[in-house]
């Protein structure tokens, strides 16, 4: 099942996957075979988290301009991606505490 926490967590270990690879590459002088392996396993992340991007803007679970960053930036630097689901669940929560708030008073 898609969610966003799901989707969330997806995307910050792509982060992290990315940052290996740039470490692999800049700080390591690029060693193979790891650096290729690290390299396939962004890649092939990036395909499958920006396919399940769009398919949970088809299901209205994110808005379309995370699926953007995730899906278009994603590939040169997915920490957009992730910069964006911060910024989409601290938006989420302040809609929920102002909910909560009305509900309240």
């Amino acid at each position: 099942m898609i969610t966003f926490g799901r989707l969330e967590r997806i995307s910050f270990t792509h982060s992290v996957i990315y940052l290996a690879l740039l470490t692999c590459w800049l700080g390591f002088h690029n060693p193979q075979p790891e650096t290729f392996i690290v390299g396939l396993t962004h890649g092939l992340l990036w395909i499958g988290n920006s396919m399940l991007c769009l398919t949970a803007v088809r299901l209205r679970i994110i808005p379309l301009r995370v699926a953007v960053a995730v899906a278009v930036l994603g590939g040169i630097a997915p920490f957009f991606g992730s910069a964006e689901y911060i910024r989409e669940g601290r938006r989420r929560s302040r809609e929920r505490a102002a909910g909560a708030a009305a509900q309240a008073g």
